[in-house]
């Protein structure tokens, strides 16, 4: 494949969003790999592990996470990944993908350092081409 993102990790619990953008993304070649994880608590674990492995291909370069999530929402996994990030050498783009046009949610998600953006469900096609090449 010729996209520069080799994997994409998408934390979202409704699995027909999920499989729209694995759609989008197998069929518009955008990544080779993708990650789900259904909650922030399945990522966070995920993430934590890759910290003891010296071998960092399987951190995503592009994280597409969902706020509104049992167990672990994605308030909460913002809240503990930026305790960790530094530790992850590896570049990743953040990206907060919600229902929520709340202005409140989407200022509260740009002020958190990790996070490159704010994109508002349903993503766009030219939006998912803009992050993900």
């Amino acid at each position: 494949m010729s996209q520069n993102i080799e994997r994409v990790c998408i934390i979202d619990d409704d699995n027909i969003y999920i499989s729209l953008v694995r759609k989008i993304i197998e069929l518009k070649k955008l990544s080779d790999v993708v990650l789900v994880f259904n909650n922030g608590r399945e990522a966070l674990d995920f993430f934590l592990k890759s910290l003891g492995d010296e071998q960092k291909e399987e951190v995503p370069q592009v994280i597409l996470l969902d706020l509104n999530m049992p167990i672990m929402d994605g308030w909460e996994f913002l809240n503990e990944f930026s305790k960790i990030r530094n530790k992850i050498s590896k570049k990743i783009d953040l990206y907060v993908v919600s229902s929520s046009i709340d202005s409140r949610d989407i200022e509260r998600a740009k002020a958190i350092d990790v996070v490159s953006d704010y994109l508002t469900k349903p993503i766009k096609l030219n939006d998912f081409e803009r992050i993900l090449v």
